[in-house]
């Protein structure tokens, strides 16, 4: 079995293929028969697991399982304690009801590798970082939460999911998992065959 960490650059397809030529994993990731586990919007960035392990491969992806995944979003304005107590609560976005997570804001994050392009950048309109840490996965939900606050957001990272986060992973660079990152998303996923 294979067991990849990929930090996934700005504007690559999280696939093997593309019919428009746009950039997929194949571009970055040179190993057969290994498939995402779960997916990162095109314009989102950071961690993403790819495996041959069908039933580790479902259980990280399956909201039923409850597997925090922790995001970076950059976004424009500023923060109230009441907006950060909806996101904590969940919030009503066009797909129903999300469930509650964890919100904080945060400095910008250490050792953040620059963007190209660049965010654009506003005098007169400030940017902050929040930390969001969800288990359930629906379709841009990230993003769709903080524009429910009254947040655009600007810039997206997935920093982790479960104890696993990308290290000193630059941008399209990736590496095998060791055995013990392997056996702690085994245990946070119910997956209890040790590697």
């Amino acid at each position: 079995m294979r067991y990849i960490l990929l930090n996934k650059p700005y504007e690559v397809l999280t696939q093997f293929t593309d019919e428009h030529g746009r950039a997929t994993l194949k571009d970055f990731v040179p190993v057969p028969n290994v498939y995402p586990v779960g997916r990162l919007d095109f314009d989102s960035e950071g961690l993403l697991l790819l495996t041959d392990d069908k039933q580790l491969q479902h259980r990280l992806s399956d909201p039923k399982f409850k597997v925090p995944k922790t995001y970076w979003a950059q976004v424009e304005g500023t923060i109230s304690e009441a907006a950060l107590q909806n996101l904590r609560r969940g919030v009503q976005i066009k797909e129903g009801l999300t469930a509650p997570g964890e919100a904080t804001e945060l400095p910008e994050p250490a050792h953040l590798w620059s963007r190209t392009p660049p965010i654009r950048y506003r005098a007169s309109i400030p940017t902050i970082w929040l930390e969001i840490q969800i288990s359930q996965g629906m379709n841009r939900q990230v993003r769709k939460m903080c524009a429910a606050v009254g947040l655009p957001c600007l810039r997206l990272v997935r920093a982790a999911i479960g104890p696993l986060g990308l290290g000193e992973l630059q941008p399209g660079q990736w590496r095998d998992l060791t055995p013990e990152e392997v056996n702690s998303l085994r245990k946070i996923s119910g997956t209890l065959r040790r590697f």
